[in-house]
């Protein structure tokens, strides 16, 4: 029997891995001698690194950056060798860095990102791989070119500050600086989200407000981002703002783009890739995936459903274990997805659930194990 298991994490509680971990440990209880391959999966965001390093045996690097908000913090990054970087924004410029008293959508900066970056070419990248989501900030993306050299002035000559509500006043782009070795980088970004740089689906007022952004500050970050697109469009000779997922990570992907020209792909296909996924499912008796919520969302470039795609490919059925499971869950069958289970046994707090987590993986791995052998 040969059962792969490819999870996502389930935020604040446990990491892909250790979701996959649990479920093994459940349906090694019943089918002791079992093949289980683990291939912990992300979609791009927070835990992409890690699962790509526990998939493939790559290198964890730490460095000492700035945060959003200008602090110093230590983020990590993932070498996996032949010229080959993967990066999370999150690490650098993520939401969990700052107290929610704290946040402000206004000031948050990207540059931590742009120093993984440049620590990336420092070691002799050649591909950077940078996954999108969690970020704290909402600045076009300028905070992360400014770490690799862009400029950005206004009508005086002087430095704006940080943060995306400075772009207001950006007047002129100073090229002149930027790192020339990103001439020779190929840039993948990954991203679940396909929402342009401003207006209604833009990156300030859909993800602006989980930053600490007021509905009057929503409206003057997404004025500021648009001037931003009409400047960098005047330098570039190219309009980049409405091209489909550069709002991501409060724009950083129209920053990806314009400049770094990036090749936009789904997360999960990524890290599927770079996992080995499509190999490791070919002869196997089951999949299991799984996240911490799955429900009619789950649809659109989430992790259990690309999962599915890959496993349909190959003719093996597949099993989804969840936190939770919401509103218009069924749905995910069609998609490839066999069956759907819950992890709670009764009533719970959410401190409860995510605290057991672990616990009830594995106790429903064991579960589905025990129901798979009357199967057989």
């Amino acid at each position: 029997m040969k059962i792969v298991i490819a999870p996502d994490s389930f935020k604040e509680s446990l990491s892909a891995l250790l979701v996959a971990e649990a479920i093994a440990a459940g349906w090694r209880q019943v089918f002791a001698d079992a093949e289980i391959l683990l291939r912990p999966m992300a979609d791009g965001g927070e835990g992409t690194v890690d699962a790509v390093l526990a998939a493939s045996g790559g290198e964890r690097r730490e460095l000492r950056v700035r945060g959003p908000l200008g602090e110093a913090v230590t983020a990590h990054w993932g070498w996996l060798g032949e010229g080959t970087a993967v990066l999370e924004m999150a690490a650098a410029s993520g939401l969990h860095w700052v107290p929610r008293d704290s946040r402000d959508a206004t000031r948050a900066c990207s540059f931590g990102t742009g120093e993984l970056i440049r620590a990336a070419l420092d070691a002799g990248a050649t591909r950077i791989i940078l996954g999108l989501g969690g970020s704290a900030t909402n600045d076009g993306g300028a905070g992360l070119l400014r770490a690799l050299g862009v400029r950005w002035l206004d009508v005086e000559g002087r430095e704006l500050a940080p943060g995306g509500l400075a772009l207001a006043r950006l007047a002129q782009i100073d090229l002149r600086g930027l790192d020339p070795r990103l001439l020779r980088v190929q840039v993948e970004v990954a991203a679940d989200v396909d929402n342009p740089l401003c207006g209604p689906r833009g990156a300030s007022r859909v993800f602006g407000p989980q930053k600490g952004a007021s509905p009057a500050q929503v409206e003057a970050l997404d004025a500021a981002l648009a001037h931003y697109a009409r400047v960098m469009a005047a330098t570039l000779g190219e309009d980049h703002a409405q091209f489909p997922g550069v709002g991501a990570a409060g724009g950083l992907g129209f920053a990806a783009r314009a400049l770094l020209k990036a090749r936009f792909r789904p997360g999960i296909e990524l890290v599927a890739e770079l996992s080995g996924l499509a190999a490791a499912v070919q002869d196997a008796d089951l999949v299991i995936t799984g996240e911490g919520r799955l429900d009619s969302q789950s649809l659109h470039g989430k992790t259990p459903v690309g999962v599915a795609r890959i496993a349909k490919a190959a003719g093996v059925p597949v099993l989804a274990l969840a936190g939770s499971l919401g509103e218009g869950y069924q749905a995910l069958y069609a998609a490839g997805i066999d069956a759907a289970f819950s992890l709670a046994p009764g009533p719970l707090s959410l401190e409860q659930a995510l605290a057991g987590a672990a616990a009830e993986l594995q106790a429903r791995a064991s579960d589905l194990a025990r129901l798979w052998r009357l199967a057989r």
